[in-house]
């Protein structure tokens, strides 16, 4: 991409509240590719931009630049700049455009000039310190609480209560509906079957999920359980989680709660 992206932002002048800044982190972070360290920092920065999830940024002095060649490819932001990508290769694997950069870009983002990120889903591991993340880099800022409640849940699915329990665990997260965490003891399991579905948080763990079949009608995917949370979410284990957005009704303390509008509503 020819030209340098240096000056304003155009895309501050149109959206001045946009969403976009740089937090350093104090968390040694390391990148593997092919069995290999690619990257290893105790420098990054983590970048917080409104309708996208958290960026690990690392110095390019931290970063095995021996093993990246430059590409082609290029893509323009309008708060950022035009970005460069490279390749890596280690031991004979390639893997394309995993890592790009800012080299000049707007002025608002100036700190990023010698700074480079990597495309998570195409490196091979991450880590924290001495711990594995998953899925992205995790936002300094956020929350997830993980609080034993003795206030009644019910949860209604196809006209039958699915779930009651007074023992719950009901889960704050930061930008996220209240979910209401439930004994496996005070759920109907032999409603549910247990289907091929996963998904990752890089705060909870890997979730594995579940479908219901209720009078004849197939509830695909309805609820959720943690069944090896990370270190840092120990409670939720093996608990189940009712999508409070697609069952007919969740009732607290004998209350129906207004269901939450979330990208998951069917």
């Amino acid at each position: 991409m020819d030209g340098v992206t240096t000056g304003p932002a155009p895309g501050f002048l149109k959206n001045p509240a946009k969403l976009l800044e740089l937090v350093p982190s104090p968390r040694r972070v390391r990148v593997d590719f092919n069995g290999e360290c690619v990257a290893d920092t105790t420098n990054a920065l983590v970048m917080r931009e409104g309708g996208h999830t958290p960026v690990y940024y690392f110095p390019k002095a931290d970063v095995r630049m021996d093993l990246f060649s430059p590409t082609d490819h290029a893509t323009n932001c309008p708060y950022k700049g035009d970005a460069s990508y490279w390749n890596v290769t280690v031991a004979g694997v390639t893997g394309g455009n995993v890592m790009w950069g800012y080299e000049t870009p707007y002025d608002e983002m100036a700190e990023l000039s010698d700074y480079v990120a990597f495309y998570w889903e195409r490196m091979e591991r991450w880590r924290e310190e001495e711990e594995e993340i998953f899925k992205h880099a995790r936002d300094p800022f956020k929350r997830v609480d993980a609080i034993l409640s003795h206030r009644p849940v019910k949860c209604v699915l196809g006209g039958e209560v699915v779930a009651e329990t007074t023992d719950g665990v009901f889960v704050f997260e930061t930008g996220h509906p209240v979910r209401y965490y439930i004994p496996r003891e005070d759920v109907k399991m032999d409603l549910l079957s247990r289907t091929e579905t996963e998904s990752v948080c890089p705060y909870k763990g890997t979730a594995t999920y579940f479908s219901a079949r209720i009078g004849g009608e197939l509830f695909d995917d309805i609820a959720w359980s943690y069944e090896r949370p990370i270190a840092e979410c120990p409670r939720i284990r093996d608990l189940i989680c009712f999508y409070a957005e697609n069952i007919d009704a969740t009732f607290v303390d004998e209350v129906e709660v207004e269901k939450p509008e979330t990208k998951w509503k069917k």
